[in-house]
């Protein structure tokens, strides 16, 4: 755990912690946009098999934009889809030939109006 010095004028000291849990960065949402979508995704099958089909499956805001993005070892793959009216949103990906025990992340970020939502999960094909 990390703790920052405490600022003058008696506000509370800020602590950062750090954990050895893997982390997801994402973008920085644009200008003018908040960040306080609620994002939960976790995949249907966390150890696929090749040449079968696994699906991401969104929590969000009802009628959100989704927007995926899987990182294989060569290449990424971009999905889209739209949360329905209980904010639930499924994305298939096609697991082909992807190199087996190789981790692959799934960016999750979420959109509805103005607010914007991120998360992860990811899968090991076997």
């Amino acid at each position: 755990m990390l703790s920052l010095p405490t600022p003058r004028r008696g506000l509370a000291a800020v602590t950062l912690a750090v954990t050895a849990s893997t982390s997801f960065l994402a973008a920085a949402p644009p200008a003018g946009a908040t960040t306080d979508l609620l994002c939960s995704a976790h995949m249907s099958t966390s150890s696929p098999r090749q040449y079968s089909t696994d699906y991401v499956l969104v929590t969000t805001a009802r009628s959100a934009a989704v927007r995926t993005s899987a990182r294989y070892k060569t290449t990424t793959t971009v999905h889209t889809a739209t949360a329905n009216s209980s904010g639930r949103a499924t994305v298939a990906y096609r697991i082909s030939r992807a190199t087996k025990g190789f981790r692959v992340l799934v960016s999750v970020t979420v959109r509805r109006g103005t607010a914007v939502g991120n998360c992860a999960t990811a899968f090991v094909p076997r």
